[in-house]
């Protein structure tokens, strides 16, 4: 027997001047607000064993570590009673890129904003736990069914924005890019949660599309198409305190524009008004999640009941690969094969045809400045036994073909760690110059500019696994996770694995190893090199494994935790909020 409780909670952190987060423009500054931000809350509790998980999507770009652990942490100094930690509170985000920025401990996330901004931080960190907190007081008994629902191939809801490097994939049928919208998943997966007293509690689904419908000159805080779902599901039902969360799937290739809008240099959903796109959009994904809700209207509940949760923090940048996710006929099988420290690419800051980055001349340059980096540092490795240019030789073989800028794992750019060797590095981006200061500052010396230990999350329930991942992955990176993980589940009865993005960290883009090789934006962010999805397959598969034994019998990695900041640290790179 299953009780269940949901809520929700402002989230909305309004200061204008602030930078969204998102697109990672140094333009995009708060000046307006279009929607509210909330954080939803559905409380799971089996009576029969006492666990309890908590599942929070919330109206924002993604989740950091601070934000899940400054959660975790207030949760159980105000409410230790509720019996929550880091192992059974799941946090993930809708990945709106309308949202205020600011609210990660990690340096590189905060260049555009400029800064970390504490209020936001305490804005969304109190709203999380209100919501948790009251979810958890509305516990009933209730019960779960489980359906789902295709999007016919008509419907202009979400499109793959990098076919040269989803064609590259074995599995999949090569497409033309007019058949975009078949290179994805249009499938959702649904949660339908009813209490026992016959009133409906809320929804849960699942559905992989970009909540990108607003582009990166518009400049008012708003949910986006997701968030636009959620208020159409909620309002068409009569429980205040029904909660529809639309959650992400794996999308990282998939957008929800499809109309190429030359004079704003980029593609746009349905309107030329981008807030009417997003309505559209949230509009098509509310009617299809409405459908497959009142299908199961008169459906059983799990056929299964039970509570179970894993988590293990994972050291992303330097994990020995399984040779089993090798692929078949590359030179590396049967080698011995590790991610590298976390790099991010030209290709990153070129950005994406709905979301374009540096010019185009200038990503030219900045590549030929990669690649003459690259040749002379791999000369002088050749030609010493020094072991720090051994260490960069493997950097190349990790990374691969991308043209590295940005060593965020070793504090460098074009191979520099003294950034005041390297000019007016501004030109590149004006966030740069924000990088450049908190370098004069002192500010971000001494540790990553992005997380590389990060947590990997499965929670159970019933016949149901959801696996939490720290990062975005694409379609075909996300299916064959799936594949690795049920394969190992089905064996405590698991039926059904549900991939849930953007989940208690934040660390880039998982794309497969031939898709890596294309560099589109998301390769040029898949930021621990080329075996990045090998790696994320080799330990989800080892979690999944310990969570057939008993609760007593796992084996965890419990010493490898994420870096911690102190406020000394913070302070010196804080950006002080406007006065609205």
């Amino acid at each position: 027997m299953y009780q269940i409780g949901t809520a929700s909670a402002d989230i909305t952190p309004f200061f204008k001047g602030v930078g969204m987060m998102g697109y990672g423009q140094y333009h995009q500054k708060v000046q307006e607000k279009e929607t509210d931000l909330f954080a939803r809350t559905f409380v799971f509790h089996d009576l029969e064993s006492g666990k309890k998980i908590a599942f929070v999507n919330a109206e924002m770009c993604f989740i950091t570590l601070s934000i899940k652990s400054e959660v975790v942490k207030r949760l159980q100094e105000k409410h230790a009673q509720l019996n929550y930690r880091d192992e059974n509170v799941m946090l993930t985000a809708q990945h709106t890129h309308s949202a205020t920025g600011g609210y990660s401990h990690y340096a590189f996330f905060n260049f555009s904003i400029p800064g970390f901004v504490p209020e936001v931080f305490n804005t969304i960190v109190n709203g999380i736990v209100r919501s948790v907190v009251e979810a958890d007081s509305n516990l009933q008994d209730a019960k779960i069914k489980i359906g789902r629902g295709i999007f016919p191939p008509e419907q202009d809801v979400a499109f793959n924005r990098s076919m040269k490097a989803y064609n590259a994939n074995p599995e999949v049928e090569k497409l033309k890019d007019k058949d975009r919208n078949l290179a994805l998943d249009r499938e959702m997966t649904m949660l339908r949660v009813d209490g026992t007293d016959g009133k409906s509690l809320g929804t849960l689904n699942w559905f992989g599309v970009h909540t990108t419908s607003v582009g990166n000159d518009r400049f008012r805080i708003c949910s986006d198409n997701k968030g636009y779902a959620s208020q159409f599901f909620e309002d068409s039902i009569d429980n205040p305190n029904f909660c529809a969360v639309f959650a992400q799937a794996p999308c990282a290739d998939i957008m929800p524009n499809f109309i190429w809008e030359g004079k704003r240099n980029k593609m746009r959903g349905k309107f030329e008004d981008d807030f009417e796109s997003a309505r559209y959009n949230g509009n098509l994904q509310y009617e299809k999640a409405k459908e497959i809700y009142d299908g199961l209207a008169n459906a059983s509940g799990l056929a299964t009941s039970g509570i179970d949760y894993g988590l293990m923090y994972v050291d992303l940048a330097d994990v020995l690969v399984d040779d089993q996710f090798i692929p078949e006929g590359n030179e590396n099988k049967g080698k011995e094969v590790r991610t590298g420290h976390a790099c991010m690419g030209v290709a990153f800051f070129r950005g994406t045809v709905d979301g374009i980055g540096i010019p185009a001349s200038l990503g030219k340059v900045v590549s030929l400045l990669t690649n003459v980096v690259k040749m002379s540092n791999r000369m002088k490795s050749r030609n010493s036994a020094d072991p720090k240019w051994k260490g960069i030789e493997q950097m190349y073989e990790t990374q691969g073909v991308k043209d590295i800028l940005v060593e965020t794992g070793a504090e460098k750019i074009l191979g520099v760690k003294n950034l005041n060797k390297l000019g007016p590095i501004s030109l590149v981006d004006p966030s740069f110059k924000v990088l450049k200061q908190h370098y004069d500052q002192g500010a971000i010396s001494g540790k990553p500019w992005t997380p590389q230990i990060l947590p990997l999350q499965i929670f159970i329930i019933g016949e149901i696994a959801i696996v939490g991942i720290p990062a975005e992955i694409s379609y075909i990176g996300g299916k064959r996770l799936k594949k690795t993980i049920s394969n190992v589940l089905v064996n405590r009865g698991v039926t059904e694995v549900i991939i849930s993005p953007y989940a208690n960290a934040y660390s880039g883009y998982i794309t497969t190893y031939e898709e890596y090789q294309h560099q589109c934006y998301e390769g040029g962010h898949t930021v621990f090199g080329q075996w990045t999805q090998a790696a994320y397959q080799t330990k989800f598969q080892q979690l999944a494994k310990e969570m057939l034994k008993t609760e007593a019998e796992r084996e965890l990695d419990k010493a490898t935790k994420p870096l911690e900041f102190s406020q000394e640290e913070l302070a010196k790179r804080c950006f002080p909020t406007p006065l609205n």
